[in-house]
């Protein structure tokens, strides 16, 4: 998984095999071969369209995230045989953390799901993470930490039934603004030149301790040992309103795909709660 955005990636290409039997015009070969080769990878979902900001839970408390993803104008093939379409379709996950000790957030991800536009649930896998950052993140003018994640994947989800992320935090904050990067790789554990690029960078003007909007900006460029054509990688920019109460805090967005190989509107709420 893309994720993006935190993303899961799998290929649209498909084997074929052509009849080499000497008959074969080479004008026509090479026509069917440059052909495929155009064909543009098509990307699986995400179940989680989100900055990691390095804040933590406060130590010995528990937190439960409910993230939702609904994309009305996307892309209509599925990204490999058996895969869901976007087009239509609900998708998320049930965070569950507990924060561990100033610096170390321990969660699950518990069940990552699928509605998809048929109507029909699905159960995507189950992720463990590990999330490490500086102390009282959110109030240091300068703050990094570090995510880590193992996926286990239903086949539906991802080609490969297990997968990882590795998500640096790097932020800055000067005054009501905030600006912070998540340069994410993403693996199916095959090798580190097929790691997937996907960064994510988030811009917030915090107008109080209560209320923020924020533009983010996702993108996967392909595997770092052979990056994506322009045409073929992710690009979508999103308009983000996150509001904090006492019971709950929550996270709206609509997002719009700048390239031809992303979904054109997708809407993500993300609601939290403290135990």
């Amino acid at each position: 998984m893309v994720t993006t955005m935190n993303r899961v990636v799998a290929t649209g290409l498909q084997h074929y095999f052509l009849p080499m039997n000497g008959s074969l015009p080479g004008w026509r070969l090479t026509l069917i071969v440059a052909s495929l080769l155009a064909i543009q990878p098509l990307q699986a979902q995400t179940d989680e369209i989100q900055v990691y900001t390095g804040e933590l839970e406060t130590p010995g408390k528990a937190n439960l995230t409910v993230h939702a993803n609904y994309t009305p104008d996307g892309r209509t093939v599925a990204g490999f045989p058996g895969a869901v379409v976007p087009q239509g379709s609900l998708n998320g996950a049930f965070e569950w953390a507990y924060g561990v000790t100033h610096w170390f957030e321990a969660g699950t991800y518990l069940p990552v799901y699928t509605l998809t536009r048929d109507q029909k649930l699905e159960l995507d896998g189950v992720k463990l993470r590990a999330l490490f950052a500086v102390p009282h993140a959110e109030t240091r003018s300068f703050f990094y930490g570090v995510n880590f994640e193992l996926s286990f994947n239903s086949k539906h989800w991802d080609e490969s039934r297990y997968g990882g992320e590795i998500r640096p935090i790097v932020g800055t904050r000067a005054g009501p603004w905030d600006l912070i990067v998540n340069p994410i790789l993403d693996t199916s554990f095959d090798g580190f030149s097929r790691l997937d690029f996907a960064p994510s960078l988030r811009l917030a003007y915090n107008r109080s301790p209560a209320f923020a909007l924020a533009v983010e900006h996702y993108a996967d460029f392909g595997q770092i040992g052979h990056l994506d054509s322009r045409a073929k990688q992710e690009h979508n920019l999103f308009a983000v309103a996150d509001y904090a109460r006492k019971l709950f805090d929550v996270e709206a967005g609509i997002g719009f795909g700048l390239t031809a190989a992303s979904d054109k509107l997708v809407l993500k709420t993300i609601v939290s709660h403290t135990f």
